[in-house]
């Protein structure tokens, strides 16, 4: 099933409606909704992706998230997700947005953060296993287990506004 998306510019500006995997292989920009989940206790929630992921299987991320969809906000994208992926809801705010390189193909990158006060109920297709770590202890991570590049790049740049 093809997912849609919209095509954007350097300024972030909407050019048009492309496949997201058109997209991809092209190399053309477009949006991508992040969601930084974190405890009453301020810990991160970390995750690894699924060994048959198709993308980073097995690697670990600080951030939820996926495509924007044709005609969806960045904050909206981000409140999908984080309902998709982590079986929870919560108010989600914006932290700030990028031009991210990608590892896989460039993008405009929009990281939320939100509080999560009950317990997720990850999808098992999406998330194989996750935890709350102490902010403390998450640049060590990084550098122990293998993280998705992206994540990595993200978090250096969140610290760097104060998270």
């Amino acid at each position: 099933m093809a997912e849609w998306v919209e095509r954007v510019d350097e300024h972030d500006r909407v050019l048009g409606v492309v496949e997201r995997g058109e997209a991809v292989e092209r190399r053309w920009l477009h949006r991508v909704a992040t969601v930084v989940c974190r405890d009453p206790g301020g810990r991160f929630l970390v995750h690894r992706r699924p060994d048959d992921s198709p993308r980073f299987p097995g690697a670990y991320n600080w951030l939820l998230g996926g495509a924007v969809g044709v005609g969806e906000t960045y904050e909206e994208a981000a409140g999908r997700e984080l309902a998709e992926e982590l079986g929870t809801s919560a108010p989600v705010e914006l932290r700030f947005t990028f031009l991210c390189d990608g590892a896989v193909s460039p993008y405009w990158l929009a990281v939320h953060e939100a509080l999560i006060t009950g317990t997720p109920s990850p999808d098992v297709g999406e998330i194989a296993w996750w935890g709350w770590v102490e902010e403390a202890s998450l640049p060590e991570l990084m550098t122990t287990w293998p993280f998705v590049p992206d994540a990595v790049e993200a978090f250096a740049r969140y610290r760097a506004l104060g998270g």
